[in-house]
């Protein structure tokens, strides 16, 4: 018994020597300095220098500065973004950056470029895009050349140090105009996808509901429901009026909800922005059907305009021309800016007359694109 107690007696002070080694050896107990504002950070991987710091204490901020900016197809952008700590700290840091997209459609968030200072990555068709700006410390901006219709969405810069992780957000917003789109056999034969491959047929893409808003706010009258880029299906009333749900109903974009994407039926409401090129009234000296239309363009060095270009043409830089004209759907319209009379209604805009047959006789109109004008 006598040996089983001095044996537990031994073990223990063995234990109480193993914890208390470090503080022997040293001289002194390890302990967090206090300092009015908390500050304190050590390297955690020996021999890293200053590039990996655990600190508390001291915060990391990001900001964009602004909540959304505007810009035009085929235009350049500045998404802007900057980081700093408080309290400030003396030495540079290396951080990570990175900004991430999600379309204005929805959808899963996107990588768009990573940059660890100095190097940093593009990624998919933002790939040869996309640079950081980096004109001071704490600079994230973001640049962005040759815009598309689809780069409209929700842009998210991150700022990563160490354990720190903060980031913000900014909306990308593209100028353009919201036009209704039929199939040639009237109203209501789109699916969904459909109505996708129509937008894009036309050099345009599915309008979201904040550019449909928009068009509303501008004017844009329209009793036809359409798909727009989330899969809902509405429609925008400025004068309501007994066959678009009465008088009753207050101005505004009504809306039947999400619809099943390959069953039901819809026209769609499609956008497009500024062109890089030229649309422009091609009558030689007798008038054509559409096959004679879309080789006169192509020996005048053009093509055959598609609806989308025809509005944005109007839109950006006031075509208006009373006659109309085939183009690449096989529709035929004209666009005015100036209304008057023998012109069509009152009010400025793209009026149609559908999908004649191919051999009626009509003027035409082209598009040059700015290569071509080159």
């Amino acid at each position: 018994m006598m040996m089983m107690m001095m044996m537990m007696m031994i073990s223990c002070l063995q234990t109480l020597l193993l914890l208390g080694a470090p503080q022997l050896l040293s001289g002194r107990v390890l302990t967090a300095p206090t300092t009015p504002n908390n500050f304190f950070y050590h390297n955690f991987l020996s021999g890293n220098g200053n590039k990996q710091i655990h600190f508390s204490g001291v915060k990391l901020h990001v900001d964009s500065a602004r909540a959304s900016v505007f810009a035009v197809r085929g235009g350049n952008v500045t998404l802007p973004c900057r980081f700093w700590y408080e309290p400030e700290m003396s030495s540079s840091r290396e951080v990570r950056i990175k900004w991430s997209w999600r379309p204005a459609a929805g959808g899963d968030e996107t990588d768009v470029l990573v940059a660890i200072s100095p190097h940093s990555r593009g990624f998919g068709d933002f790939r040869g895009r996309v640079q950081l700006r980096q004109d001071f410390p704490g600079d994230a901006t973001l640049l962005m050349t040759d815009l598309q219709l689809n780069d409209t969405g929700r842009y998210r810069c991150e700022v990563v140090d160490g354990l720190e992780d903060k980031s913000t957000s900014i909306d990308l917003e593209l100028r353009g105009v919201v036009f209704p789109y039929q199939h040639p056999q009237g109203r209501y034969h789109l699916s969904f996808p459909r109505a996708q491959q129509v937008c894009e047929e036309q050099d345009s893409s599915l309008a979201t509901f904040t550019q449909l808003f928009q068009s509303w706010k501008e004017g844009l009258n329209w009793c036809n429901a359409g798909w727009l880029a989330d899969g809902t299906v509405q429609y925008p009333i400025t004068r309501p009026r007994v066959p678009c749900g009465g008088h009753g109903l207050a101005p505004g974009v009504r809306s039947y909800g999400r619809r099943h994407l390959h069953l039901h039926r819809y026209d769609v409401f499609c956008f497009s922005s500024l062109l890089q090129g030229r649309v422009y009234y091609l009558q030689p000296s007798h008038k054509m059907n559409l096959t004679e239309a879309e080789q006169a363009c192509q020996e005048d060095g053009a093509q055959i305009a598609k609806v989308g270009q025809l509005y944005a043409a109007w839109k950006f830089t006031g075509l208006d021309h009373c006659d109309a004209g085939w183009l690449a759907d096989g529709s035929v319209r004209y666009a005015i800016s100036r209304p008057r009379q023998n012109c069509g209604p009152s009010e400025p805009g793209v009026r149609s007359f559908g999908f004649p047959p191919p051999q009626h006789k009509h003027g035409v109109y082209c598009y040059k694109s700015d290569y071509e004008l080159i």
